[in-house]
């Protein structure tokens, strides 16, 4: 009972803290369509799950396995595919938040800053929607914290134990993400906190140290990561990467060539996810010239993976720069304690300013994360993501309601179902569901020409055969004189719409 009391502050915001995470991350998890990349993953893991020779299935598409196999795992615990997929983000997005105090406590020494660090992630818009969502960036977010710490721990205290961890995590994050790479490429920064001496022999057999215990975590990160070479797909990793980012020679040949509208572009998206009061905290942090180093370091873990992405980004997303974007929320906890330490002077109203300034800082972030939970369609996240996850035809808005029609019609009937897709949100959305009733028939079909294919309209003249159709680009299949609409779903606020035909037979 004393240990209770005597910590009975630190008891009552850390429960508080796991309390709120959990409920703003669980919170109608299943508000937000299942969104196309999710699709694939979840099948993918379904696939691995009862089939172990397709453990690295992902690689046929160029993408790490660990998010799949975690999936894996929690579809043993949780029915329904698509939670299990997402709350594998949900956890890994707890560990964020407890590296985040851990990493702030170790460089600020303090612990109000730690508890601020871990509050300010919690309400944080940008991770409100990558931990709840199935994708790679909210486990590589965890992995890249946790690997700074580690990196962190390092510098002030070598050990070949810290190594050995780090080593553990930065192979965990190349195999989330190929930008998992930058926990190793980004550990000379810490070298920014580290408090050289005068004396040039001690300052040299510490970075001889220091550099040994690095490669050593290196090399054990590597060997992790050398399982992917027993899949004969392991050379699509390189060739997916191409897809995204420009090869050293495209880039020597024209160093600008993406960098003005890279940085437009990834400036309004940290810009909108920081939100006004996360953007001030941070000017705020600067203000005071203590840590300054620590400050500087964290900001740099920012700004040269985004520099990088600038540079060499071909085809970027919001989701690119969310790892990087949460060594910033150190740095805004910090702000924010500065912010409160010099209201502490206002004596008797001390306390009222307080409370006013935590209202003003929380409340709008708050919003945005409660509405991106309750009704993601009035979220005000970057409109890459909104079109992306919830106005566009990537967003499954239909296939809840379609996967319980085809359930209802092969009751009594086989079916066969066609979609206007081979890989993606069609077919994999609906076979996720689907894959438990063998009446029901799926295959999908691309692209789409002036005509239904043959074996669609065969299959009408033996079974009920539905034709499944989500993307805008392509609008002749409502002109077929064999088609009758039996329903559509519109994809969030936008004019598209999730339709689903029935295939009259000839």
């Amino acid at each position: 009972m004393k240990l209770i009391s005597k910590y009975r502050k630190e008891i009552f915001f850390g429960l508080l803290s796991v309390f709120l995470y959990f409920l703003f991350r669980l919170l109608f998890l299943d508000n937000l369509p299942i969104f196309t990349d999710e699709a694939i993953y979840v099948r993918w893991a379904q696939i691995a799950l009862h089939d172990p020779t397709w453990r690295l299935i992902s690689l046929t598409d160029g993408k790490q396995p660990l998010l799949i196999w975690f999936i894996v795992l929690f579809m043993k615990l949780i029915e329904d595919p698509l939670i299990a997929a997402r709350v594998v983000s949900v956890v890994a997005g707890f560990f964020t938040m407890v590296g985040l105090f851990l990493l702030s406590l170790e460089l600020f020494k303090n612990r109000k800053i730690a508890y601020l660090s871990s509050f300010l992630y919690i309400f944080f818009p940008f991770a409100q929607v990558y931990d709840r969502m199935a994708l790679m960036d909210g486990m590589l977010g965890a992995f890249s914290i946790w690997a700074l710490f580690l990196a962190v721990l390092l510098v002030r205290n070598l050990s070949l134990g810290k190594a050995y961890t780090l080593g553990f995590l930065i192979g965990g994050a190349i195999l989330t993400k190929s930008s998992g790479a930058f926990s190793v490429y980004l550990t000379p920064l810490t070298l920014l906190i580290h408090k050289f001496e005068k004396d040039q022999n001690k300052n040299l057999n510490f970075l001889i140290r220091w550099l040994t215990l690095i490669v050593f975590a290196y090399i054990l990160s590597q060997g992790f990561y050398a399982v992917l070479r027993l899949s004969p797909f392991f050379q699509i990793i390189s060739e997916k990467n191409l897809i995204f980012v420009y090869s050293f020679k495209e880039w020597i040949d024209n160093p600008l060539i993406s960098f003005q509208g890279n940085l437009k572009g990834l400036l309004g998206w940290v810009f909108v996810y920081l939100t006004p009061s996360y953007i001030i905290l941070l000017f705020l942090a600067f203000w005071s010239k203590n840590f300054f180093r620590e400050k500087i370091m964290l900001f740099f873990y920012f700004s040269v993976p985004f520099l990088a992405l600038c540079f060499f980004g071909k085809v970027i997303f919001p989701r690119f720069i969310y790892f990087m974007a949460l060594s910033l929320i150190p740095v805004a906890a910090y702000g924010l304690n500065f912010l409160l330490s010099k209201t502490s002077q206002l004596k008797d109203y001390a306390l009222y300013f307080q409370l006013g300034l935590l209202f003003l800082v929380f409340s709008y972030p708050a919003k945005v994360s409660l509405d991106f939970a309750l009704n993601p369609t009035i979220a005000k996240i970057p409109q890459a993501d909104i079109n992306q996850y919830i106005n566009g035809w990537p967003a499954g808005w239909g296939i809840k309601r379609s996967t319980e029609f085809f359930k209802n019609i092969s009751k009594n009937n086989e079916i066969f179902v066609a979609t206007q897709g081979t890989f993606g949100l069609l077919p994999h959305g609906l076979e996720i569901y689907l894959q438990k009733y063998p009446k029901v028939h799926i295959k999908g079909y691309w692209p789409i020409g002036d005509y239904l294919p043959e074996e669609v309209l065969d299959k009408a003249k033996k079974m009920p055969t539905y034709f499944v159709y989500y993307q805008p680009n392509n609008s002749k299949v409502l002109n077929y004189s064999s088609l009758s609409l039996e329903f559509k779903e519109r994809m969030g606020r936008s004019n598209y719409f999730f339709s689903v035909y029935k295939v009259n037979a000839k």
